[in-house]
């Protein structure tokens, strides 16, 4: 007997949205429905439609231009979403992915930050020096990606931010697999400090720079 998979409703819109495109309801560059119109087709609330766009934004099936609506990019889906991609790569291509990304978040964060962004930074890099002192590896893990996150999501790049929080899933069981302890969080807890503070004082060349200094390390 086959298995049944269950769906959420976010899942059932989005497919659906696929079959809708396949089908010649919609073509290249047609603009979708309002998200208001799309909750009276489907008969659910504005979260689900959202988080059933930005999934098939992500598999490159729309695309969203602010201000104007969404918008059909492609008639079908890649066959391997960037997660699935993300995944399979090999250690060193995912270290090197995480490198470029870290830099221009960085830099973009000291030029776009908001008060709300640096307590958030804060918070997570203060939990990040907690729980590395203490010897928490998995709680320092979650602790450093979350600030990076942070910092991408302080960026007000939403590509630069989606892409960073795809790869830090699988940042965090790498990490977990090559530190042994919580040594290296506290040798580098000074560069996160600098980081964060190129980032308040709007410092975008040096937030670059202290980045690569992190990784050096």
């Amino acid at each position: 007997m086959s298995k049944i998979i269950k769906r959420s409703l976010a899942e059932e819109i989005a497919e659906k949205l696929k079959e809708q495109i396949a089908d010649g309801r919609y073509q290249i560059n047609d603009k979708l429905p309002t998200e208001p119109e799309l909750m009276s087709e489907f008969g659910v609330g504005r979260s689900s439609i959202r988080e059933a766009t930005k999934s098939l934004v992500q598999s490159g099936l729309l695309r969203i231009q602010q201000g104007a609506g969404t918008f059909v990019e492609r008639t079908t889906v890649n066959p391997e979403p960037m997660e699935a991609r993300i995944k399979r790569a090999r250690s060193q291509d995912l270290d090197e992915v995480r490198q470029l990304l870290e830099m221009k978040i960085a830099e973009k964060a000291a030029i776009n930050r908001s008060q709300k962004d640096i307590f958030t930074m804060k918070s997570h890099l203060e939990t990040r020096k907690r729980t590395a002192e203490a010897g928490l590896l998995e709680e320092c893990i979650d602790a450093d990606v979350k600030f990076h996150i942070a910092i991408a999501e302080a960026s007000k790049n939403e590509i630069l931010s989606d892409l960073y929080k795809t790869a830090a899933v699988h940042l965090k069981n790498w990490f977990t697999e090559i530190h042994p302890d919580t040594r290296i969080f506290i040798d580098t807890q000074h560069l996160h400090e600098k980081l964060l503070k190129n980032i308040l004082d709007c410092d975008s060349k040096q937030a670059w720079n202290t980045v690569i200094e992190i990784h050096q390390h």
